[in-house]
């Protein structure tokens, strides 16, 4: 007998999208990085009829093969550029006719922003700022059309660091950025806000929790932890490894993410976690047992053996963790991975897929075993 599962909310809109709704011309900003590229792969599985348009500037965590499988395919571009190229971005805008601006490329290291702050301004602040501008004149042009978007994507940080007893980051917390990469992100979040309210151009902010999963670079904590495994090297872990952080799996942030550009109130913020509050030192020995397991040749095992403390990172914030009761109770979106879930895919991924990550092994990374994270 056909057991007919229930259908969730987030299934049953996708359904209705896909049947009733207008196509859509998207521009992806830094859709050759880690979120970007899932993001890209989930709205061509689900909106084939879409024109996607990719611009990505190739900086050491962009990678133009993230995107192979959609090589020449008639509805895909991909165009090399920098977000603050002006004319470029109106170019594209006007001669792709885009109604849809996906806003994912910012340089998005916190340790790379504390040693050279410059580009984290110049990219995060400048180019959401070209990108808002020229999207705001394509839109003025074509009559203020309301199925127009602008959405940019941000991150938790924005909120600074939660206590211990703290309750969770909501849409209605004060910003406290403790990093110049925070506080660009800050400064592009108003941006973004101070656009609707002031010109009422449709523009929507996300901020999501730590993201994990497939094409995550090497420098963050966890491919840097599986990698390192792999490697037989030590395994950084700041300070005393207390700081907590809510994880979300990208697949699941960029089903949020669909959900938001369609039925996401212009103006409004929504925040998106994994509900999978947990410390960086036991996210690290929830690695090392998977790997333990998935991969029998390691150089060192058990693998908890390579765990290193190291000195803390300056400003390093306690805790974060995302309050998502708005876009689950207005949207309904909800999470589907667990944790356990989510890092055994993720582990296996990285097992799989050698010939990504082995290239984008710096010499920095060999002689410093890629101690930065975020």
């Amino acid at each position: 007998m056909l057991v007919q599962l229930p259908i969730t909310n987030y299934q049953l809109s996708i359904t209705i999208m896909t049947n009733y709704r207008k196509p859509r011309k998207v521009l992806v900003t830094g859709g050759a990085g880690f979120i970007g590229s899932n993001f890209v792969y989930h709205w061509c599985k689900h909106y084939p009829g879409d024109r996607l348009v990719v611009l990505d500037a190739l900086t050491y965590a962009g990678n133009r093969q993230n995107l192979a499988e959609l090589e020449g395919k008639a509805n895909f571009r991909f165009v090399k550029g920098d977000i603050c190229d002006r004319p470029l971005v109106q170019q594209l805008l006007q001669e792709e006719e885009i109604d849809t601006i996906a806003h994912f490329a910012a340089e998005s290291h916190v340790d790379r922003s504390i040693l050279g702050p410059d580009a984290f301004i110049q990219t995060n602040v400048v180019g959401t700022f070209t990108l808002l501008e020229s999207f705001r004149q394509r839109w003025e042009i074509e009559g203020k059309s309301t199925d127009y978007r602008f959405l940019h994507v941000s991150t938790d940080e924005v909120y600074g660091s939660l206590k211990p007893d703290d309750p969770p980051f909501s849409e209605t917390t004060p910003y406290a950025p403790n990093s110049p990469y925070s506080a660009s992100k800050a400064g592009s979040d108003h941006l973004a806000r101070a656009y609707y309210h002031t010109y009422g151009m449709p523009t929507i902010v996300t901020n999501c929790s730590n993201n994990y999963g497939p094409y995550h670079y090497p420098e963050k904590l966890i491919p840097l932890m599986c990698i390192n495994i792999l490697l037989g090297k030590p395994l950084p872990v700041y300070g005393d490894g207390q700081n907590i952080r809510d994880w979300l799996y990208v697949e699941d942030h960029c089903r949020a993410l669909d959900v938001v550009i369609h039925t996401g109130e212009p103006g409004e913020t929504y925040n998106i976690g994994g509900n999978n509050e947990v410390k960086n030192i036991d996210l690290v020995y929830q690695l090392c047992a998977l790997m333990d397991e998935l991969a029998p040749e390691l150089p060192v095992r058990p693998a908890k053996k390579l765990i290193t403390f190291v000195k803390d990172r300056p400003g390093h914030d306690r805790r974060y963790a995302i309050d998502a009761t708005k876009i689950k109770t207005e949207l309904g979106w909800t999470p589907q991975q667990t944790l356990e879930g989510g890092l055994r895919r993720t582990v296996e991924w990285y097992l799989s897929n050698r010939d990504w990550w082995q290239p984008l092994l710096s010499p920095e990374y060999q002689s410093y075993y890629g101690q930065v994270y975020s």
